[in-house]
């Protein structure tokens, strides 16, 4: 897929609001997910630490996006809210669906997969898709979804709820079969 026709990202016509950092000790920005976080490797969410982000944040929440996968609507690989305002950290297979995996109150909802879980990168064949990882900062302790909601929904109230903003994009791409 050339650079200059790849689809906008998400966030590009959201309204403006403060950024702050995200770090990986598992991707650099710009780099590429490791086989890990494919689908096909493991569905391992990366680690994600973030800092610097603004005044009054009550909580956050995490996302996975990959806005150049062939359904006219991107491809939600995670989202999960109400993380607690204290925690700053997810750990390396947070996103696994599993009991205690996650700090307690966070809610995580489907994924484009169907499963509550982070969902690995898997484009089609021969194609480099990116996937944005976005922490954002929430005014209030309960974002107000609850688990069956969608990541469509999910972002839906992140709009109006959104303090400030982090993103961290990494690439993936499957080999062409042959």
């Amino acid at each position: 897929m050339a650079e200059s026709k790849r689809p906008p990202l998400p966030h590009d016509f959201h309204p403006e609001v403060p950024s702050f950092t995200v770090v990986s000790d598992d991707l650099a920005p710009g780099g590429v997910l490791a086989d890990a976080q494919a689908f096909a490797g493991g569905n391992t969410s990366p680690q994600l630490r973030w800092e610097g982000f603004p005044a009054g944040t009550k909580s956050f929440a995490v996302t996975c996006f990959d806005p150049d996968a062939p359904t006219g609507s991107g491809f939600w690989h995670w989202s999960v809210f109400d993380i607690p305002a204290t925690v700053t950290e997810l750990p390396a297979g947070a996103g696994s669906g599993k009991s205690g995996a996650l700090p307690e109150g966070a809610v995580q909802v489907r994924n484009d997969y169907g499963t509550r879980e982070f969902g690995g990168a898997a484009p089609p064949a021969g194609e480099n898709h990116r996937y944005v990882f976005t922490v954002y900062a929430v005014d209030s302790e309960k974002l107000g979804p609850d688990s069956d909601a969608s990541p469509a929904a999910v972002g839906f109230n992140l709009r109006f709820h959104t303090l400030g903003r982090a993103q961290l994009v990494g690439e993936y791409a499957t080999p062409e079969e042959g």
